[in-house]
């Protein structure tokens, strides 16, 4: 062997290895930010989730000619470093400090897509760039549309993490909110019309367009998505559909704010996913903060899947519809849901479960503990089987009629709201069943309104109104008000009407029999004071 050859290979050897080392400092680097999960403590039984295990190797994605500055389109090359780590068993997809432009980027098995401090990823505001179409769920009805700008399906361990922003700049898919309502329309009629799935084709062929979700795996498992920002998508923000094994910690999602307001800016919204857990997240919407689905009216029905084993801590959230919402596509079900030691301010309630005939589902065994709401704008709680429709008639009940029932409130604080501190409306013909409140402390605008309801008691809690009645009653039976106290404006603080309405008792309440308003068609031993 020459002299130069030897030196040629020693300086190679000595390259190889100090590469090895910077690699494997910055593996380090990124792994220790990934902080391990407290555990899970739910009233059902939840595993245990675990990040997905992914392998530390990096792919820096200038390795593979990335340009930086939001002018050049990386889609290319984010797939091809997508790619190179799926074909060595995975690994981590580096997107280093800066601006990186892409259109859409999808996911493959074993592959964390990490944005270091500082990272931007902008996503392109061409159509074209999110083509091929994709099978998906919009509005939680199968289709197949624009890619969701990060896509996934039928993949494990999957990931989105690091302290970068991921950027839709949204606004000019915005305006189809409006203007494409008969897109949207169409897709409900082929489910109605029972079009095959692989028929609803939304390419923008002949202005057949839908927007896209922003991050939207598709029947996946293992999925973490971990302290990045996200900003002013299209659509839905974060929707795993079909999933299972999901942990979202950390993150931020805004879609209100400087930029403008994101029609259907919904934070994150789990569609007929199993085994969820949301910590530690801070939203700022122009629309539901986490919002649970599982299917929408017959195309739901049909796929039958539901959401169950979901828990939400310590998240918080600013304006928007909602803070933690149930439905109102409802169609699978959703069950086994824990959501505790959450605050919103400015949003229109804290706990909205919504849905409506020709839904179905059951919505049932929920907890809601230790929440606080400030200036919430309407029902800081509402249970509405009501959505869409009016309560009367009566209508028959069939598979398409919902269910809400089994729901648990505790250590409910609405410190202000310009509307009911509790709404709850069932229907004639199926009553909203078996909800426990404990520890209510309300000083909202209207007290409690109660319509089509079943057992519903309301212990230990405090519910002051600036209107008359503070709690209103029709047609519900079996209510019990106990160690609680009632203020308002006027003499009647309680109004009870409905020929359906009895057994509603008040025991150890400041209320006396003439606080109390019974209209004539209310059976005069329907209600009493224990």
């Amino acid at each position: 062997m020459s002299k130069n050859l030897s030196k040629y290979l020693f300086v190679i050897s000595i390259i190889s290895l100090l590469n090895f080392s910077f690699l494997s400092c910055q593996a380090d680097k990124l792994q220790i930010k990934n902080i391990g999960i407290e555990p899970i403590v739910a009233p059902f039984d939840m595993p245990q989730l675990s990040p997905p295990n992914i392998p530390s190797k990096i792919f820096d994605i200038r390795e593979f000619g990335a340009k930086e500055g939001g002018a050049y389109k990386n889609t290319d090359v984010i797939r091809n470093a997508i790619s190179k780590a799926t074909q060595s068993g995975g690994g981590i997809v580096l997107i280093p400090k800066g601006t990186w432009l892409t259109g859409a980027i999808h996911l493959d098995n074993n592959i964390d897509l990490h944005l270091e401090k500082d990272a931007v990823l902008l996503f392109s505001q061409e159509t074209s760039d999110y083509l091929p179409v994709v099978f998906s769920r919009h509005e939680d009805i199968e289709c197949y549309k624009y890619s969701s700008f990060i896509y996934a399906n039928n993949k494990t361990n999957i990931s989105i993490t690091g302290e970068g922003i991921l950027n839709g700049q949204g606004k000019p898919w915005w305006q189809w909110k409006e203007s494409k309502k008969d897109i949207e329309k169409l897709l409900n009629q082929m489910s109605d019309q029972n079009i095959p799935v692989e028929e609803r084709k939304f390419d923008g062929t002949d202005g057949k367009e839908l927007r896209p979700a922003f991050f939207q795996p598709m029947n996946c498992k293992n999925i973490l998505v971990e302290g990045v920002t996200f900003l002013y998508g299209a659509f839905w923000t974060i929707t795993p559909t079909y999933c299972e094994n999901i942990i979202i910690r950390n993150v931020r999602i805004e879609t209100e704010g400087a930029y403008g307001h994101t029609p259907n800016g919904d934070g994150v919204n789990p569609s007929s996913c199993r085994n969820v857990l949301i910590e530690g997240c801070d939203f700022n919407t122009g629309d539901d903060c986490i919002a649970i689905k599982a299917g929408r009216d017959k195309d739901g029905l049909r796929v039958n899947k539901p959401s169950e084993n979901i828990v939400i801590r310590n998240c918080s959230g600013l304006n928007g519809h909602g803070g933690i919402v149930i439905g109102s596509e409802t169609s699978g079900g959703v069950r086994n849901v824990y959501a505790v030691n959450c605050k919103f301010k400015g949003t229109d309630r804290v706990v909205r479960i919504k849905t409506a005939r020709g839904r179905g589902g059951i919505i049932e065994n929920m907890w809601f503990k230790e929440l606080t709401g400030e200036n919430i704008l309407k029902e800081a709680i509402h249970l509405n089987m009501l959505y869409t429709g009016t309560r009367l008639p009566a209508q028959p009940v069939s598979a398409t009629t919902p269910i809400i029932r089994n729901i648990n409130l505790e250590n409910i604080n609405i410190l202000s709201g310009e509307s009911y501190a509790i709404e709850i409306l069932g229907l004639p013909e199926r009553t909203v069943d078996d909800i426990q409140m404990n520890k209510i402390i309300s000083n909202a605008s209207k007290g409690i309104n109660i319509s089509d309801a079943n057992r519903i008691t309301i212990k230990n809690s405090n519910i002051t109104s600036g209107n008359n009645p503070t709690i209103n009653i029709i047609d519900t039976k079996e209510v019990r008000i106990e160690d609680s106290e009632i203020f308002g404006k006027g003499k009647n603080l309680v109004e009870v009407a409905g020929a359906n309405s009895g057994n509603i008792r008040f025991k150890k309440t400041n209320l006396k029999a003439e606080s109390i308003k019974i209209n004539s068609e209310v059976s005069d031993k329907a209600v009493g004071l224990d």
